[in-house]
């Protein structure tokens, strides 16, 4: 079965970088568009940044443009999302996606997506 396990998150202080990455297995990756959505408790899961399947497009969230970075290596299967001049804003549970449009990780509609992992930003 397809399994999106994603890694890297923890405590930083508030204009600090974290990476996650985000590796895929039970899906043909080359074929997906892969993305990053966050959600805090009592609110709804909003999209973040998403790559599509050779890389070579880019989407991010306006709140993250300029400090955040999406990239994939198809060859390790493997979506990565370098944060950079991290804001208390942006603390949050991070999800990997992966679906076949990338308008549809846009949009929040994706076939996949992991357990999640932590980021909490100190301000």
């Amino acid at each position: 079965q397809v399994q999106l396990v994603e890694s890297g998150g923890g405590l930083v202080q508030a204009g600090g970088s974290l990476r996650l990455s985000c590796a895929a297995s039970g899906l043909t990756f080359s074929r997906y568009a892969m993305g990053w959505s966050r959600q805090v408790p009592g609110k709804e899961r909003e999209f973040v940044a998403a790559i599509v399947p050779r890389g070579d497009s880019l989407y991010y969230a306006d709140s993250v443009k300029g400090r955040f970075t999406i990239s994939r290596d198809n060859a390790k299967n493997t979506v990565y999302l370098e944060m950079n001049s991290l804001k208390a804003e942006d603390t949050a549970v991070y999800y990997c996606t992966a679906d076949r449009s990338e308008r549809e990780v846009v949009r929040g509609r994706y076939d996949y997506w992991g357990q999640g992992t932590q980021v909490t930003v100190s301000s």
